[in-house]
């Protein structure tokens, strides 16, 4: 734990100042920590499966944020304070752009590498910031296009060590007295020592039983009837034959009443879907329930990373099939030429905002294996040019090719006219920007979004001049 006098020092050079102290974490969970800690407020978890099969070394959870920003039907709201001025009707991204330049924390060795920053997700409509897109579909949902929260509490655990950091993060100014940072710095103390005891005292955590297999399943709802889906198919397809786009990606929203707590449905997906991005967000008025395959873009010590998914089949029931199912994909003209568009594509977005040749293809059609599925995956990355940011890299990059099609802005036009409702958070991004200039977001896919008791997941199709409306509705 630093001292005042650490504390004080850091203030003389940056503006958000963690105060900290390790703990011993080898008798809990993730899971475990988040309802003995966050229990039933608003917070998040954050984990990682690599490729499947490797827990990820740090899980995140976040409580009692400095500060959260929503955008909503062009305006922001805040809740907290910023040392930004906030004008309401300016555009999200802009406002991301000030408070990344404003935010600094200090670089610390054997340290948790997400401490200060933003975490939350952008929405798929985010996009209408930065390109022209007239026609907005019904937004029947009325969900926030984008909620990010400042970072305050944080516990943050290193599985490979077996140890958490409980973290309070602290805003402070130039002008301030030793007396005023003096009191930050105790008010810091206290939350922590809030944190180990909520950590190590918990709360009482029921045995998960699954429902019986004879229970009716409640009515699911599709945004889009199979007649329509098919003929908005057959639409997409003649703009691919006028030679408008080559491919775009159409949606179909599903809806269902949830009885469960939104939490359990986090805890069986974890357990069933592991995936690289594993996401819970709990808000006043909804909540986020994820299991992204797919990073949306990083950006890491400045070297910015794309890593497109294209061309999907389910794992074999036996290692015979899962060989054959994997050589069947592999072979597949369709998933190739679609995975080759949707690469130069990827390299496309990245190769606006890094330095002239620097940009390389660094994996191309690697076989990923999950749990269900099995992907083909390519990895474009270049060094961010000096002129840019981070709000720039998402700028270029929002939304994926993978869930809108080529050329990008055409498909986005197109799914507008095709679509019978907003997309909400589906296909934006959900992650975090930190303090230091980092990045690390997934695509808003294999998504459950809760609001009001109504559970919805929504999933797309990438339409080619070749596809089948019906095989596409199925998929």
């Amino acid at each position: 734990m630093p001292s005042f006098d650490d504390f004080k020092g850091m203030a003389k050079k940056y503006n958000v100042i963690p105060v900290w102290t390790e703990i011993l974490a080898d008798l809990t969970t993730p899971v475990a920590l988040f309802n003995r800690c966050i229990g039933d407020k608003d917070g998040f978890l954050l984990e990682s499966v690599d490729r499947g099969e490797h827990w990820g070394r740090w899980s995140f959870i976040g409580g009692k944020p400095l500060a959260t920003i929503t955008s909503e039907r062009n305006e922001i709201h805040l809740e907290g304070s910023l040392p930004v001025a906030v004008d309401t009707e300016m555009g999200l991204l802009e406002l991301l752009t000030d408070l990344l330049d404003v935010f600094e924390t200090p670089p610390l060795e054997d340290f948790p590498p997400l401490h200060g920053g933003l975490v939350g997700y952008l929405g798929y409509d985010i996009v209408r910031e930065v390109e022209n897109l007239p026609h907005v579909p019904t937004d029947d949902k009325s969900l926030p296009d984008a909620k990010l929260s400042v970072i305050g509490d944080l516990v943050a655990i290193d599985h490979w060590k077996q140890r958490a950091f409980l973290i309070s993060n602290v805003l402070v100014n130039e002008k301030e007295s030793k007396d005023t940072l003096e009191e930050k710095y105790k008010n810091a103390i206290t939350r922590l020592t809030d944190l180990a005891m909520a950590g190590a005292m918990g709360v009482e955590e029921p045995l998960m039983f699954p429902p019986p297999s004879d229970e009716d399943l409640t009515e699911v709802k599709s945004t889009f009837k199979k007649d329509l889906f098919c003929l908005a198919v057959e639409t997409a397809k003649e703009h691919i034959m006028n030679g408008d786009i080559f491919q775009v990606v159409l949606s179909q929203r599903f809806d269902v009443e949830l009885d469960a707590d939104p939490f359990d449905v986090y805890r069986v997906l974890r357990q069933v879907n592991p995936s690289p991005y594993m996401y819970f967000f709990r808000y006043d008025e909804l909540t986020i329930v994820g299991a992204s395959p797919e990073p949306m873009v990083r950006l890491v010590e400045g070297k910015v990373f794309s890593r497109p998914i294209a061309g999907t089949r389910k794992r074999g029931k036996t290692d015979e099939e899962d060989r054959r199912l994997a050589s069947d994909l592999k072979e597949d003209p369709k998933e190739l030429a679609e995975h080759v568009m949707l690469l130069d594509l990827a390299r496309n977005d990245v190769g606006r905002v890094v330095e002239f040749g620097t940009e390389t293809v660094d994996e191309t059609m690697t076989l990923e294996k999950y749990s269900h599925v099995m992907h083909l995956t390519s990895q474009v990355s270049g060094d961010l040019r000096n002129d840019l940011g981070p709000i720039d890299v998402l700028r270029a990059t929002l939304p994926a090719g993978t869930v809108s099609g080529a050329p990008k802005v055409r498909a986005m036009q197109i799914i507008d006219e095709l679509e019978p409702t907003k997309r909400g958070p589906y296909a934006g991004v959900v992650g975090y920007f930190d303090f230091s200039g980092n990045i690390d977001t997934a695509i808003t896919i294999r998504t459950m979004i809760v609001k009001d008791g109504v559970a919805s997941v929504q999933a797309g199709a990438g339409i080619v001049a070749d596809s089948d409306p019906d095989a596409e509705d199925l998929e």
